[in-house]
């Protein structure tokens, strides 16, 4: 395990790094990213506070979720308030001392308004989020990759209800051939094959 509740005592979201060296943690009380370095890559017992985060204060009162881009360039942070994601250009990959906002967001609230979570898939042309409101995994498709100014809704969701009627957050395979998601209810992850 490790311990952030020297920066953040309510986190709700972490992310690594494409390699495990760097991990992340967003949390409601701060409404900060901060940055940690593992000696071991994917070992958090080896996690220690760079001593560097980033306030999406401005954008977002209380985030839910946070993730990048392939390459580390960007970053987008899910909030509950606004149920929006909003997008941050890193001029260094993966550190977010770099970050800046990017006056771009994406608005969720025509599907749902208790977003909890966002996944891309590898080239950034398709986009997902978790509502809670309806249960639902909602799809998007985006004309840039990685850019949610150019998202649209796909008219396609998945329904989690027969699993859990809470779900919180998702993440894909490298392969997208396996969606997995975990759900407040019953405290379980899920796994489901994509048909790809």
């Amino acid at each position: 395990s490790f311990n952030a509740d020297l920066q953040e005592s309510t986190p709700h979201a972490f992310a690594f790094n494409a390699d495990g060296t760097k991990m992340y943690i967003l949390g409601i009380n701060n409404d900060t990213v901060y940055q940690y370095s593992l000696s071991t890559a994917f070992d958090i017992s080896t996690g220690s506070y760079d001593s560097v985060g980033f306030s999406i204060t401005n954008q977002e009162g209380a985030p839910y979720a946070i993730t990048f881009n392939t390459d580390g360039t960007k970053m987008y942070v899910v909030g509950d308030y606004n149920d929006r994601a909003y997008q941050y250009s890193l001029t260094t990959a993966f550190d977010v001392s770099t970050a800046s906002y990017d006056n771009v967001s994406f608005n969720f609230t025509s599907q749902d308004t208790l977003i909890r979570s966002m996944a891309f898939n590898s080239d950034g042309t398709k986009m997902y989020a978790v509502g809670q409101s309806n249960q639902k995994i909602f799809q998007y498709s985006l004309t840039t990759g990685f850019d949610v100014s150019t998202a649209s809704y796909d008219n396609v969701s998945f329904s989690t209800t027969s699993q859990d009627a809470a779900p919180f957050d998702i993440r894909f395979s490298a392969s997208g051939h396996k969606m997995y998601f975990i759900g407040r209810g019953n405290e379980y992850i899920y796994q489901y094959s994509t048909g790809l």
